[in-house]
């Protein structure tokens, strides 16, 4: 196995995706993994804890990108405006030409309860990231929360509308259409 070509981990993360998609995530392999990229298991786990990492590799770096853009949004920023802005620039970079990735990664994970479960807790954690850089920004409890809250709401709806879009609208801009549908709704309009 050519265990010394670049791009181990992206090679990997591929050969999963594809795997998951043409047999389903259960019935996969760390080994068939591997193999597929062409490496071998213990390269695998050098990159990945386990089979479901391989779908929630950038969690990590996702959260450091919106942590780092709610931190430099302007003081005078209201709470969830500051949210939001981290979130369109953290979809802009994160997301861009990753349509058809987003779309294969989203339906292996609706088709697995643990994938699904699995998803929850990353989101959870990205609330709970911004929350605290709300804090830090000066925003009170419950508002610093809420705002989290309900931010990490607008992504999952806006994400959604994204992956089921066959005109492939950007990530950024449905996030701020489901942004003023949830100010709207909150406003009684």
């Amino acid at each position: 196995m050519s265990r010394w070509e670049p791009n181990a981990r992206g090679r990997l993360e591929q050969a999963a995706l594809e795997l998951y998609s043409e047999r389903g995530y259960e019935q996969t392999t760390v080994a068939e993994i591997a193999k597929r990229a062409g490496l071998t298991e213990r390269t695998f786990f050098r990159h990945f804890a386990d089979k479901r990492e391989v779908l929630f590799a950038g969690a990590g770096s996702l959260e450091e990108l919106l942590v780092a853009t709610a931190a430099e949004v302007p003081d005078a920023a209201a709470p969830i405006d500051a949210v939001a802005a981290a979130l369109e620039a953290a979809a802009a970079a994160a997301f861009r030409e990753r349509h058809a990735h987003a779309r294969k990664r989203q339906a292996v994970i609706v088709a697995n309860a643990e994938l699904r479960e699995r998803e929850l807790i990353k989101l959870a954690s990205l609330s709970a990231a911004l929350a605290d850089t709300l804090r830090g920004r000066g925003v009170g409890e419950p508002a610093a929360s809420l705002a989290a809250e309900a931010g990490v709401a607008v992504f999952k709806v806006a994400f959604g509308r994204w992956v089921e879009e066959t005109n492939q609208r950007d990530l950024p801009h449905l996030i701020r259409e489901s942004l003023a549908e949830l100010k709207a709704v909150t406003a009684g309009t």
